[in-house]
């Protein structure tokens, strides 16, 4: 089947959470020619002698294209063969300049392209295509794809000479990496204006180096810009960067695509396909995967595990210090046991490369070899990214990238998390065995999103919480049914509960949905002829918690939210708590080494304090909340559930004890004044506050203004919660001599001024993509949030009059004075 296809550029972005990735068949560039090319010189070539174009002093590297550098020129030598062949373009950053962003950094994708080229006259054209629209090239409607959407030129050049054998031409491609090219740029409009860009200064931008593989050419190139506000040595009026340009042939052949499905966790392509049968133009979604068929059909399809005709190779980076690279390894080949659930044995395999002597021609920039690389900087993050074919989602490479510096990362959270429970966590030199088992699932984790998946963020919901404490359970599956969900330490299990597994590990979802994206099925010619049986494995776990797929987008589900375990966040976030309130008292001494300063300690009791953020916020979640079970039309049931009444106040109940009541265990003394001269008062306002805020988001309110007017009776009503809401914050006004501190005083100054904001301002319009959309000023919020101030001025102006202490009673003739300004402001 072939199609036509829509202009224009799809680009792909995952993360990091992140992913990009390498398959090391290697597949023939040959093709039938688009231009047919003479077999000798012509006698009266319009073109320069080649001799007088590459002269004796090129340097040349043969492959895809040849490449030659005269000096300072780059010349491409592109096959007639090669026209009209699809390309795909993805633009990098190598170096990038300091506070260029804090989502960049060397390695990072900013653009993905198809690209093809064509000779039109005395020049060759860089054609864009796009893959985000098809139709069948048999239909009519092609016709109409075709003439409605011509693809734009991005370059143009002139033909310098032809090959020798007058099978090619070559072209000057400097101005491809020497100008400004949009389509190649590093920087995005929105920086462009940020950075007060002006121009691209050609005199400081230049070709570092270009090579040239079987599948695909690299050039990596500096870009230096002219700018008013850089982001770092301001001074120079300079943006720096170098960027690294790679350009894959495409596989002559696509595979066949997967279409996919919502229920199941793959990265996808996208298509409108206007040749289908919808009435409509018909969006469709192919998963992302590598291309893996068995090597003896009649055995597999025995039931029998069969290798692959290509496996998937990772090879190790060689500056990977010695003692974690089994560790690596091994967290490649876990995937090999969920390949085995799809039918393939020994699909996956990691390895060292080559030395010089063995293979002088290895290169982990060739496309055909994908890596795990060790990047010696400060970044703390761990990368899974990959390429695929936009055409059909087939994954073709694949460079997963550890930074050392995640170590720091994984040491301190082991700490903060499993110290309470975990002896081993209680050092800032962690036993290689426990470190080096952590960065074997971080690296299994990566390896999951180069294999298409994403992160899965319900997965951790289908545990009880309680099977958590378990040493059995937690031996047998770690912390969550999937590596992909962001799960990392077990911080529920208590002391005593003898549990010693407290980090991830591959689940049975990963099984399942390797076995449903990865089943090789015969005789399919169209997504269409394995539909069925795809949709029947889906079925077969239908109900089964371990086996659910979400995103987490939209910040609704309670279940389906990150770094969070268990099946219910406020048992799961007291136990959290505890632990926490175990550790603290312990920091000073497991974070003391001789001859040191406190940075340690200041770094992670900072890293704590975001712990208790983070769990006090799956809590809120709660409040509001609406669980998600994807469906299709045939399966019973609805997709959205109302979270309980019950439910939600006591996650209601949980913030008042834990959030609006001062966290008094955070302020160590002995621990604070090692580290600071001041700010703990602060710290704690902000984050009280930073949690009373998002309690008090529009979307959450009109959620549970739409679940009590939608749903059956008995749901948690707005007016239910801002009393409990209230009383958790201004419970003092009801004593009969109150006495506030100066916490309480903060928290109840924040919510005033949150309940300002609700009063006089509406949600960002940019944001209702991810909350909803809500106008405020016509909903019920705005006269239940006027009736609330009244109530708390009211009640304010009362205990005012019967406290003896001064402070509060300045604070609460405060209170009141606030309410009436703004009430009187905005009648």
């Amino acid at each position: 089947m072939k199609f036509v296809y829509l202009a224009g550029v799809f680009l792909f972005s995952l993360f990091l959470g992140g992913c990009m990735a390498s398959q090391s068949a290697t597949e023939s560039t040959s093709a039938t020619p688009t231009v047919k090319a003479s077999s000798t010189q012509d006698v009266e070539s319009p073109y320069k002698p080649y001799d007088e174009v590459i002269t004796a002093a090129a340097v040349s590297d043969s492959g895809l294209f040849n490449l030659h550098r005269v000096k300072n020129d780059l010349f491409f030598e592109v096959p007639d063969a090669l026209l009209g062949r699809e390309m795909l373009l993805i633009s990098r950053i190598a170096q990038t300049p300091a506070n260029l962003s804090p989502f960049l950094n060397g390695g990072s994708k900013v653009g993905e392209q198809v690209v093809r080229w064509e000779r039109h006259g005395d020049k060759m054209l860089l054609r864009r295509m796009s893959y985000q629209s098809v139709a069948n090239d048999s239909l009519p409607v092609a016709l109409s794809v075709q003439v409605n959407n011509f693809e734009p030129i991005v370059a143009a050049f002139a033909i310098e000479a032809r090959s020798p054998d007058s099978a090619g031409v070559v072209i000057k491609v400097n101005d491809l990496f020497e100008t400004d090219v949009p389509a190649l740029s590093g920087l995005s409009a929105n920086q462009r204006t940020q950075f007060k860009v002006r121009r691209l200064d050609t005199d400081r931008s230049f070709i570092d180096e270009a090579k040239s593989f079987p599948r695909n050419i690299n050039v990596r190139h500096t870009m230096t810009y002219e700018a008013t506000e850089p982001p770092s040595n301001t001074d120079t009026g300079t943006i720096s960067m170098q960027m690294y340009q790679s350009m894959i042939l495409l596989p002559d052949v696509p595979m066949t695509p997967r279409q996919a499905d919502p229920r199941v966790g793959f990265f996808t392509v996208q298509q409108i396909d206007f040749g289908s049968e919808e009435q409509k133009a018909d969006q469709v979604s192919y998963i992302r995967r590598w291309r893996l068929v068995p090597s003896d059909t009649d055995a597999y399809l025995r039931g029998e595990l069969v290798e692959p005709v290509n496996p998937i190779v990772y090879y190790l980076d060689p500056a990977t210090p010695e003692k974690w690279r089994s560790f690596f390894c091994q967290g490649v080949e876990d995937w090999n046991a969920a390949f085995e659930a799809a039918g393939f044995r020994n699909a996956i395999a990691c390895r060292m490369p080559p030395s010089r002597e063995e293979d002088p021609d290895f290169d982990p920039e060739d496309v055909r070899y994908s890596t795990v690389r060790y990047v010696a900087n400060t970044t703390r993050n761990a990368v899974g990214p990959s390429v695929s074919d936009p055409r059909t989602g087939e994954i073709i490479e694949s460079d997963i990238i550890w930074y050392h510096n995640h170590i720091r990362s994984y040491r301190n959270r082991l700490m903060i998390e499993t110290g309470a429970a975990n002896p081993a966590a209680r050092s800032l030199m962690l036993p290689d065995s426990l470190i080096g088992e952590t960065m074997r699932q971080v690296i299994a984790h990566e390896i999951g999103h180069a294999l298409g998946l994403p992160h899965n963020m319900i997965a951790s919901s289908a545990f009880p919480v309680d099977s958590l404490r378990s040493p059995t359970f937690t031996s047998q599956y770690g912390v969550a049914p999937t590596i992909m969900d962001y799960t990392r330490q077990n911080y529920i299990a208590q002391p005593g509960d003898g549990v010693t597994r407290f980090v991830r590990m591959i689940g049975p979802y990963d099984h399942y949905v390797i076995e449903w994206g990865y089943r090789w099925f015969p005789e399919v010619e169209t997504p269409a002829d394995e539909r069925d049986a795809l949709h029947a494995l889906v079925m077969e776990h239908a109900g089964d918690p371990m086996y659910r797929f979400s995103s987490g987008f939209g910040g609704y589900n309670p279940d389906a939210q990150t770094e969070d375990m268990g099946d219910d966040p406020v048992q799961a976030s007291t136990y959290a708590v505890a632990n926490l309130q175990r550790v603290v008292p312990n920091l000073v001494s497991w974070t003391a080494t001789d001859g040191k300063d406190y940075g340690d300690l200041n770094e992670i009791y900072g890293e704590l304090l975001g712990m208790w953020n983070r769990y006090m916020n799956h809590v809120v979640t709660v409040v509001g909340g609406v669980y998600q079970t994807p469906k299709t039309t045939d399966q019973e049931g609805v997709v959205y559930d109302v979270v309980p009444r019950e439910k939600q106040e006591a996650a209601m109940q949980f913030l008042t004890d834990h959030v609006f009541t001062t966290p008094a265990w955070l302020l160590d003394a002995d621990l604070l004044r090692r580290i600071e001269h001041a700010g703990a008062v602060d710290r704690i306002r902000s984050r009280q506050v930073a949690i009373l805020n998002n309690l008090l988001t529009p979307a959450r309110l009109q959620r549970l203004i739409e679940a009590d007017v939608v749903d059956e009776t008995g749901t948690y009503s707005l007016i239910a919660f801002m009393n409990d809401l209230k009383t958790g914050v201004w419970h003092e006004l009801d004593d009969a001599r109150p006495a506030i501190d100066t916490y309480r005083r903060n928290l109840q100054r924040g919510y005033l001024e949150r309940m300002e904001y609700l009063m006089t301002e509406e949600p960002n319009p940019a944001l209702a993509f991810f909350f909803g959309a809500v106008d405020v000023s016509q909903s019920d919020i705005r006269p239940f949030v006027r009736g609330q101030l009244k109530d708390v001025r009211d009640d304010a102006r009362r205990a005012a009059r019967r406290t003896s202490d001064a402070a509060t009673r300045y604070h609460l003739d405060d209170v009141a004075d606030r309410v009436d300004t703004l009430l009187d402001t905005n009648p």
